[in-house]
């Protein structure tokens, strides 16, 4: 008699285990199926049938037709190398600077800046002749600069390029308030996160060909150049390294970040 009196204790557990396994197995076919084809970058689904086919790695034929999207804009295609402005034309600089003079409005008489636009006396000449190749090829957009080098040949931006790498790096004579030590995120970076430390390539000692120099660039630009990359607006990086960093930085180290650089 006792056991026919626990027959449906048992019975409730043995339901209630199917319906928890009936359960999981639910929200994981969801999530796999469904919500994951749906959150992947650079791919737009049809429709549901079409999410779980992609997930199921069905082919297109079995797929809904999919209506046309907006392309991604592709990265950069600019390869920067050691050697790449390297000339044996003693009239390249003058020529960079004789072109230089249509650049002073926004960039300064002296490389310097005085309207929040990027330094760029003492810069890399490679990150210089990258920005300006990106700018012609629309990889990055900007109303100003965008017309303003569509007229420039590949000589004209390799010599805008070694004329600014020419000049003397500056110091910033006029540093903003003392903040202290360096952030973390500038030397550390955030592992966890899988972000490498800002002076790992931007370091004053020893900058990565191709890439620029932060120390006393304007804080407003700092800011807003790892917003966009942030964001992802900006996209004219290389595999897409800054975006990968700046998309898991909180605003509070792009902050940090940019008010250390710019008070250096």
């Amino acid at each position: 008699m006792s056991e026919m009196r626990g027959t449906p204790a048992k019975d409730v557990w043995v339901r209630a285990s199917i319906g928890i396994l009936a359960g999981v197995a639910v929200v994981t076919a969801l999530i796999g199926f469904v919500w994951i084809p749906y959150r992947q970058t650079g791919t737009v689904a049809a429709g549901l049938w079409d999410a779980i086919c992609r997930a199921a790695g069905l082919p297109q034929a079995f797929r809904p037709a999919q209506q046309p999207t907006t392309p991604v804009s592709p990265p950069s295609d600019v390869i920067v190398t050691a050697d790449m402005l390297q000339t044996s034309d003693p009239d390249a600089i003058g020529r960079g600077a004789t072109l230089a003079l249509r650049c002073t409005m926004c960039h300064g008489a002296g490389a310097l800046s005085e309207a929040d636009s990027p330094n760029l006396a003492g810069q890399d000449g490679g990150a210089i002749y990258k920005e300006l190749r990106d700018f012609r090829s629309n990889h990055r957009q900007s109303a100003v600069m965008g017309p303003l080098v569509q007229d420039l040949s590949d000589r004209d931006m390799r010599d805008l390029s070694l004329y600014y790498a020419y000049l003397p790096t500056p110091r910033n004579v006029a540093p903003a308030t003392d903040t202290g030590p360096a952030p973390t995120i500038v030397t550390n970076g955030a592992p966890m996160r899988n972000i490498a430390p800002c002076e790992a390539c931007h370091s004053a000692g020893y900058i990565r060909t191709g890439t620029p120099y932060l120390d006393g660039q304007p804080y407003a630009y700092l800011h807003a150049q790892l917003s966009a990359f942030k964001t992802g607006a900006g996209r004219n990086d290389l595999n897409p390294q800054m975006r990968n960093v700046a998309r898991q930085m909180t605003i509070g180290e792009i902050e940090a970040a940019s008010r250390y650089y710019a008070s250096r």
